[in-house]
């Protein structure tokens, strides 16, 4: 019989593992095999990690983590201000979504950084390229998730919330975007992910602070270590966003079984109730006999 406190290493086992193995691989590609490269031992974790640790401590990784944090939700607001109004006229009205979609499937088919010479020129050099392209990168999987969760709400609803005389905003705030909420969230995970890697080589098109221009910074100092402990932030950085992204997900979404208890405590309320009620008319109602009662003569 397993105890309680055996479970939580059985559950981080299958986490911790494949962990252990890709340290290993690492450790063993850098250290062992690559031990008289200059650059690739560089990278290896006995030398990645410590400098992570310098970098916090003695370095500039938070102001630098504070700076693309801030270009990326900064990035993300313009892509949600543009994308969920669109994809609600593309799911509301189907004449735009039939005459949009060649046009918006074409440009969501470039790459976001093909568009730096571009944004360049438009924006010239500093923080303004790089939100342009965060928000580029983002807000195809926003307005097409909103677009998509617009799609499936039932169309009963709204035409019942018009023959009660909703007006359209009234339908828009009640059905519309309660509905869409799941999908919205959805969209923003995946934009989140996509303006994550974006942001990266954005900042290094002229910044002087940020991840990116921290790895370049590194790369031209030749310290690969420090290069490789801010690769490892990214990473983490980017896991820990995606993780409150899921969370979110999943406290939105719960499962019938979640509310099974409470049903069946409603349920018995409901059986108990009508037997309450149903006691006095006993007194009135025909004994088994068939014969009336002395109380109903």
């Amino acid at each position: 019989m397993t105890t309680g406190t055996e479970r939580p290493p059985r559950r981080a086992l299958p986490v911790l593992v494949p962990i252990l193995v890709l340290v290993a691989l690492w450790w063993l590609l850098t250290s062992v095999l690559a031990s008289g490269h200059v650059v690739l031992s560089g990278f290896a974790p006995q030398r990645a990690v410590p400098a992570l640790y310098e970098a916090a401590v003695h370095g500039q990784l938070f102001p630098d983590t504070a700076a693309s944090l801030w270009r990326l939700f900064l990035g993300l607001a313009i892509a949600a201000a543009c994308g969920v109004p669109l994809g609600l006229l593309i799911g509301l009205v189907p004449a735009v979504e039939r005459a949009t979609r060649p046009l918006f499937h074409f440009l969501r088919m470039i790459s976001p950084l093909s568009w730096a010479p571009v944004a360049i020129a438009l924006f010239g050099i500093g923080h303004r390229p790089v939100y342009f392209l965060v928000a580029v990168a983002a807000v195809w999987p926003i307005m097409l998730n909103t677009a998509a969760g617009v799609q499936a709400i039932d169309p009963g609803f709204l035409l019942v919330a018009r023959s009660l005389g909703a007006t359209p905003a009234e339908r828009l705030r009640t059905i519309v975007l309660p509905g869409v909420r799941m999908p919205l969230l959805t969209g923003l995970r995946l934009a989140l992910g996509t303006a994550w890697i974006v942001i990266v080589p954005a900042e290094m098109l002229g910044v002087d602070s940020g991840l990116g221009y921290a790895i370049l910074n590194a790369r031209d100092q030749l310290a690969f270590d420090r290069l490789m402990a801010v690769i490892l932030w990214i990473g983490l950085l980017g896991y820990l966003m995606d993780s409150c992204f899921r969370t979110l997900l999943s406290s939105g979404t719960r499962s019938p079984s979640e509310n099974r208890p409470a049903a069946r405590k409603s349920a018995r309320a409901g059986r108990s109730e009508p037997a309450g009620r149903s006691e006095p008319a006993g007194r009135h109602a025909t004994p088994p006999t068939g014969r009336p009662s002395s109380s109903a003569t």
